[in-house]
C-alpha cells in the first residue's frame, strides 16, 4: 500500500488514520498503534459504522472524495476518457486494502485489538452526521467493494454511488447553511433535518401543484424560475419548500439555506456551486426588509446576473409574510425637496418581488379549512375522540392561540397527543 501512487484519491478526510494504518502494516509500526486505532473507533462511532470498520472507513473515504474523477461521475454514472484509467490505477491500491488480513496483522505485531475492527459494533449504530439511508448505503459499498473480483468491478459499484448518491459533503448531503468563517465563505452541511413530504401538507393542493411544477421542471434541466412563496403566518410556506427538498433529493436536488445578513456572500457561495452535477435551491425562509436595509441590491445583482449570469443550476426560493418584500411608508410616496426622482426608488423597492417568476399565495384558511386540517391530523395521529369534542376543544384553542392557520392546528394535536389520557 503506498498513497504517494495514488493519482486521483489524495488528501482525503481521514488521512491520518490511513496514513497510520499505512505505517503499520508497510513497516509495522508500533508506536502509532493505539492512537490511529482510537481515532479509527472515534470516526465509526460518529458515523455509527459497525461490522468490518476498516472497510467501512475506506468506503467512506471513496464516497466522501471530491476529485476530478468523482466530481465528473456525480449524478451522470460513467464518463469517458483517460481519467478512467487513472482511477483504475487507484483502485487497484484501494482493493489491496480491503483484501488485507487484519487477524494476519495481529499475528505479525503479537497483538489481539485489530480482530475487533472485523465486526465492531458501534455504542448506537445510528450516525450523528449522515441520515440513516446514507450510512446504510456507504455500509452496502463497503461490501460490494470487498467482494469485488478485479479493479473494474470495484470501479463500477464506486461509479454507481456516484451516480445515485453523489460525492463529498454536497452528495451525502442535502441541506447546507452558510458560514463566514474568518472571511472565507463556507457551505456546511446540516444533519439533521425536517421529514416533511408534501403529503404531510394537508390543504393548498393548487399551491403545492405549482411548487411541484416548477421544481420539476428544474431538476429535469428545463427552464424554471425563482419562487416567492408568500400570505399569512403559520399557513405552510417554509413547510412546502422543505417538504420539496425531501421530495427531489434523491434526483439531485440539494438546499442551501442563506439568511439576510449573509446576502454579501452570494457570489462566493454561486461560484462554489455552479459546476456541480446538482441542482440547488438557495433558500431564505422569512424574507423582507425595512426601509433602512439595502441588504435587498445584493439579492436584485444576483437575481439579475451581471456580466456572468446565474448559473442554470441554481434557484432562489423564498418565503414571506408580505407580497413586496420591502416596507413601504408614507414617506416613498412623498415628494421631498431633496430627491427629484422618489418613484424610481419606489419602484426599485417594490421591484424585487417582480424578480421571482413564481408567487403563490398561501391565505389564511377558512373555519372549515381550518376544522378539516384538524380533523385529518387527528386521524393521522390516530386521537380517540369524538368529533364534536374535537371540534369545540380546536375552536377554544384557535381564539387562545393566534387564529387559524395550519400551525396552530399542529399545535392543538400537538397539546392533546401530549396530555396524559383522563381516567
Amino acid at each position: 500500500m503506498r498513497r504517494k501512487e495514488m493519482l486521483i484519491y489524495r488528501n482525503f478526510p481521514g488521512q491520518e488514520i490511513f496514513d497510520g494504518m499505512r505505517d503499520i502494516i508497510e513497516c509495522g509500526y508500533r508506536e502509532n498503534v493505539y492512537q490511529t486505532l482510537n481515532s479509527l473507533i472515534e470516526l465509526a462511532n460518529l458515523h455509527g459504522f459497525e461490522g468490518n470498520v476498516w472497510h467501512f472507513f475506506l468506503a467512506y473515504v471513496l464516497a466522501n472524495h471530491e476529485n476530478a474523477f468523482s466530481t465528473s461521475c456525480e449524478i451522470r454514472g460513467h464518463v469517458e476518457g483517460s481519467i478512467n484509467d487513472i482511477a483504475l490505477q487507484d483502485f487497484r491500491i484501494f482493493r489491496k486494502l480491503f483484501a488485507y488480513d487484519l487477524d494476519q496483522l495481529d499475528a505479525e505485531l503479537g497483538m489481539n485489538v485489530f480482530r475487533v475492527l472485523k465486526n465492531y459494533q458501534s455504542v448506537s449504530g445510528t450516525s450523528k452526521v449522515f441520515n440513516q439511508r446514507i450510512r446504510d448505503r456507504i455500509e452496502s459499498l463497503s461490501v460490494h467493494l470487498a467482494a469485488a473480483a478485479n479493479e473494474q468491478e470495484f470501479m463500477d459499484h464506486i461509479v454507481q454511488f456516484y451516480k445515485e448518491f453523489g460525492v463529498g459533503k454536497f452528495g451525502l448531503h442535502k441541506a447546507f447553511k452558510v458560514e463566514n468563517i474568518g472571511g472565507d465563505v463556507q457551505i456546511l452541511p446540516i444533519t439533521k433535518t425536517e421529514h416533511t413530504r408534501l403529503s404531510d401538507l394537508i390543504g393548498y393542493e393548487l399551491q403545492k401543484k405549482q411548487l411541484i411544477e416548477n421544481t420539476e421542471a428544474f431538476v429535469r434541466g428545463q427552464k424554471a424560475n425563482n419562487c416567492l412563496l408568500f400570505g399569512d403566518a403559520g399557513t405552510g410556506k417554509s413547510s412546502s419548500i422543505k417538504a420539496i427538498l425531501n421530495e427531489y433529493y434523491d434526483q439531485g436536488l440539494r438546499m442551501i439555506e442563506v439568511y439576510k445578513y449573509q446576502f454579501k456572500d452570494l457570489t462566493s457561495v454561486i461560484s462554489q456551486i455552479k459546476n456541480r452535477n446538482y441542482k440547488f435551491i438557495i433558500y431564505m425562509d422569512d424574507l423582507s426588509f425595512e426601509e433602512f436595509e439595502i441588504e435587498y441590491k445584493y439579492l436584485k445583482a444576483i437575481i439579475e446576473g451581471g456580466l456572468e449570469r446565474k448559473p442554470d443550476n441554481v434557484l432562489i426560493y423564498a418565503t414571506s409574510n408580505r407580497r413586496h418584500l420591502i416596507r413601504e411608508t408614507f414617506n416613498d410616496k412623498r415628494q421631498p425637496d431633496d430627491d427629484m426622482h422618489t418613484s424610481d426608488t419606489v419602484q426599485e423597492k417594490l421591484s424585487l418581488a417582480a424578480r421571482f417568476g413564481v408567487t403563490i399565495y398561501y391565505g389564511m384558511p377558512v373555519k372549515k379549512e381550518f376544522q378539516e386540517i384538524v380533523r385529518r391530523l387527528a386521524e393521522r395521529y390516530h386521537l380517540d375522540m369524538s368529533e364534536e369534542e374535537l371540534m369545540q376543544k380546536a375552536n377554544a384553542w384557535e381564539l387562545k392561540h393566534g387564529g387559524m392557520s395550519g400551525r396552530t392546528a399542529t399545535q392543538f394535536i400537538t397539546n392533546l397527543l401530549g396530555k396524559e389520557p383522563e381516567e
